[in-house]
C-alpha cells in the first residue's frame, strides 16, 4: 500500500501527550508518506515546529486560529508569526479563518486576523490553510477578493461553495467526515470537485472516520478516509492516494528549502 500524506493534523494536541513520538514513529515508518502538523496560535505554532524538526517528512504550519483571537496580543502576534515562518520546517501559515459557530464571538476581529494573516502569507510567498464554520458568505467575500494559495479544510458544504471556492484556484480537503452516513451534503461536493483540486486530511485528534468515529484519531487511520474518496471517484485507493500525494507535494511545495 502506497503511504498517505496527511495534510492537516495537530500533533500539538494534549490527546498526543501519552504517545506522540512513539506514535509519529511508527506512523513515519510505515503508513504515512508525509505529515503537516498546524498550530492554532503562537505558542502551538512553536510546539508544531519543535515536532516537525524532529522528523524529515513532518511539516508544520504557524497561525492564530479564529477561536484564539481574543488570547493573542493583536500589535505583536504577525511579527511573532513572520519569525516562525522564517523557520525552514514552515509550509504554510494555518490554521487561519472564521468561525461565527460558538457564541459569543468577535466577528470583526476575526475578519481582521484572517486578512492580515492572509497578507502575511502572500508576503512570505506561503500557502494558507483555511479553517470555515458557520461563516460562508463572509469567507466567501474574503476569498473572492484575495484568491490566495489556499486550501478549506475538512470541507463539508455544498457543491456551488465548491465550485465558487476552485473558482479561486484553491484546493479542498476533505477528511473522515466523508464516511460518516449523513455527509451526503460532502459526498456530492467530493464528486464533483476533480480529484486534482483534493488533499487528504485527519483534522487529528478530531474528525476519525468510520469504523473509529468519536476514537482519537491520527494519520494511520486516513486510509478510511482515502478508501471513501476512491469509491466516489471510481479509482483504485493506490490512484487516489497517489494522486492527492502529488496535490499535496504540488501545493506545499515541502522540499522548497
Amino acid at each position: 500500500m502506497i503511504k498517505i500524506t496527511d495534510t492537516h493534523s495537530h500533533y500539538d494536541d494534549n490527546a498526543f501527550d501519552s504517545d506522540r513520538y512513539e506514535l509519529l514513529d511508527n506512523l513515519l515508518a510505515g503508513k504515512c508518506e508525509k505529515i503537516v502538523t498546524l498550530g492554532c496560535d503562537i505558542e502551538k505554532s512553536s510546539t508544531s515546529l519543535l515536532i516537525a524538526e524532529k522528523y524529515d517528512n513532518v511539516f508544520a504550519a504557524v497561525g492564530v486560529h479564529p477561536e484564539n483571537c481574543s488570547d493573542v496580543n493583536e500589535k505583536t502576534y504577525l511579527e511573532d508569526l513572520k519569525k516562525l515562518a522564517a523557520h525552514p520546517k514552515t509550509a504554510a501559515i494555518g490554521e487561519i479563518g472564521l468561525d461565527f459557530h460558538w457564541e459569543p464571538f468577535d466577528r470583526e476581529k476575526q475578519i481582521r486576523f484572517f486578512r492580515s494573516q492572509l497578507d502575511l502569507a502572500r508576503e512570505l510567498d506561503l500557502p494558507v490553510c483555511i479553517h470555515s464554520r458557520d461563516s460562508t458568505k463572509d469567507m466567501l467575500d474574503i476569498l473572492r477578493e484575495t484568491k490566495p494559495n489556499g486550501v478549506l479544510h475538512c470541507f463539508s458544504g455544498s457543491i456551488e461553495v465548491a465550485r465558487e471556492i476552485l473558482s479561486f484556484g484553491m484546493m479542498i480537503s476533505f477528511t473522515g467526515l466523508i464516511t460518516f452516513r449523513n455527509a451526503k451534503k460532502a459526498i456530492e461536493a467530493c464528486r464533483f470537485i476533480p480529484i486534482d483540486r483534493i488533499m487528504l486530511e485527519t483534522d487529528a485528534p478530531y474528525m476519525a472516520p468510520v469504523p473509529h468515529r468519536g476514537e482519537r484519531n491520527d494519520s494511520g487511520l486516513l486510509i478510511h478516509t482515502a478508501e471513501k474518496l476512491a469509491e466516489i471517484k471510481g479509482l483504485t485507493v493506490e490512484e487516489t492516494v497517489r494522486i492527492c500525494n502529488e496535490n499535496a507535494e504540488r501545493f506545499f511545495r515541502f522540499n522548497k528549502n
